[in-house]
């Protein structure tokens, strides 16, 4: 009927819906015996212009498109005003702006810069989809979808470099996913006193690009279930550089015996912590008592030795090299242990080698605090899996944003956290004509080189 056509057109409105309250103004304290007062009635303004360039970034990337293509869209056509593609791009770049819950696409669906951002007019366009629009999307991949889109994103890893480099670090490591409901694969994990997931992060070493991120129950994972991750993720990155070299660095976690021997038939070089036992001890013994007697002797703070070593356990099919780090304090003799298939000093696989994977400790701040990859709510598990996908596309803006910063630059070797204070959040007045969009922003905004290069950089003017 008319009536249901104009609610319909109603809903669809541009101008977001404000009661009296919000939009009538109100004061604060005066400034110079000058009244102050504030009222939300700006118009188009946004507080998040630096989305612009994650635009322009995710453009290079593909990365929407790649995702799209592992999706299909049940939806009737005739029916459809927000495509797969149109919220993959609110999503992502929602999240990279700091707002990761699905709750805010009700607010920025009328967000000047984030309708140009995704590809609609700021004043004229439609809104953008809602909060239930958006978390139909998150729950309606099936199985096999998720599979293909964690695919893409090894893929998109891949394609991130010009050429195929000569080799590659993979640094494996799980993390802390504290569960609040009652989501499936969700375990009480005792370390942690909490029930919890411990997805499983994987990045390249240097660089920190991510490789793949896999929502798993909260309890350290098997040898069968580490053997099967790296046979699959290496699998899919030999399908585009058959010939590089990998090494895959782990803790003790991922010291596992099926791990070690995979990695052996397939030309994977590896360098896992190693947990210590009675048979090892007997073999750091001497240069132990011997580290001790000389740190007492010299009264040092803190001696270091390393030791090389052959160990087979029972359940190995051959011996393999232990590399000892043995370390003398007041406090007592600490002996941590790392199991490698690589040639070297115990020193340098211990210190240069092993220990360059604290890096990735990093790598995971940045994704699951910065970005709140965290926020695993959903009772699905493929929808949790969706969500930490949809984390790791906006890790890769934030990431190839940073990796565009003039390295004499602060802002090069800033944190995600910094980046998003500093280039998105920035105020801007938007005002849409005939023919061209202006956008207008703070004349003292400390960061508005840094801005400008990018944008020449990530974002060239065109269609």
């Amino acid at each position: 009927s008319g009536a249901d056509a104009v609610s319909r057109e109603g809903s669809r409105s541009a101008t977001p819906v404000m009661s009296e309250d919000t939009v009538l103004p109100f004061h604060l304290p005066s400034v110079c015996r000058k009244k102050v007062s504030v009222g939300f009635d700006g118009g188009q303004l946004s507080s998040d212009a630096g989305v612009l360039l994650l635009r322009g970034i995710e453009k290079r990337l593909g990365i929407v498109a790649r995702l799209a293509s592992c999706l299909r869209d049940k939806r009737d056509p005739d029916l459809i005003l927000h495509t797969v593609e149109e919220m993959l791009r609110l999503r992502m770049f929602a999240i990279a702006a700091g707002y990761e819950d699905a709750d805010d696409c009700d607010s920025l669906r009328y967000d000047p810069i984030f309708k140009m951002a995704v590809g609609r007019l700021p004043r004229t366009g439609e809104p953008l989809c809602s909060q239930p629009t958006m978390s139909r999307l998150e729950n309606a991949p099936s199985k096999i979808e998720v599979a293909r889109a964690m695919a893409a994103m090894v893929d998109q890893f891949c394609t991130s470099y010009r050429r195929a480099p000569a080799a590659i670090t993979l640094d494996i490591d799980d993390t802390f996913d504290a569960v609040h409901g009652h989501q499936q694969l969700s375990l009480f994990n005792a370390h942690y006193d909490e029930r919890c997931f411990l997805p499983i992060h994987i990045y390249e070493g240097t660089s920190g690009k991510p490789v793949a991120v896999i929502l798993r129950e909260g309890k350290t994972p098997a040898g069968r279930e580490v053997r099967t991750i790296l046979k699959h993720v290496i699998g899919r990155i030999r399908g585009h550089w058959p010939e590089v070299r990998i090494l895959v660095r782990g803790d003790s976690h991922y010291g596992r015996v099926e791990a070690m021997e995979w990695c052996e038939e397939h030309g994977v070089d590896y360098i896992f912590g190693f947990g210590g036992n009675a048979v090892l001890k007997a073999l750091t013994q001497e240069a132990a008592d011997v580290l001790c007697v000389e740190r007492a002797a010299s009264a040092a703070a803190k001696l270091r030795s390393f030791a090389t070593l052959r160990y087979g356990a029972k359940g190995w099919n051959k011996e393999r090299c232990i590399a000892a780090r043995i370390e003398a304090t007041p406090n007592g003799l600490d002996i941590r242990y790392v199991v490698t298939s690589l040639n070297g000093t115990a020193k340098h696989l211990y210190e240069t080698v092993y220990c360059g994977r604290g890096r990735c400790e990093n790598f995971i701040k940045w994704h699951k605090a910065q970005l709140a990859s965290d926020r695993t709510s959903c009772r699905d598990p493929k929808a949790n899996q969706f969500r930490l996908i949809l984390h790791t596309a906006a890790y890769w803006l934030m990431l190839t944003a940073r990796n565009a910063i003039a390295k004499r630059l602060p802002l090069a070797v800033a944190e995600f956290a910094t980046l998003r204070l500093r280039l998105i959040k920035i105020a801007a007045r938007v005002i849409e004509g005939t023919a061209r969009i202006r956008v207008h922003l703070p004349t003292a905004c400390p960061d508005r080189a840094v801005f400008r290069q990018l944008a020449g950089r990530l974002c060239a003017a065109g269609p």
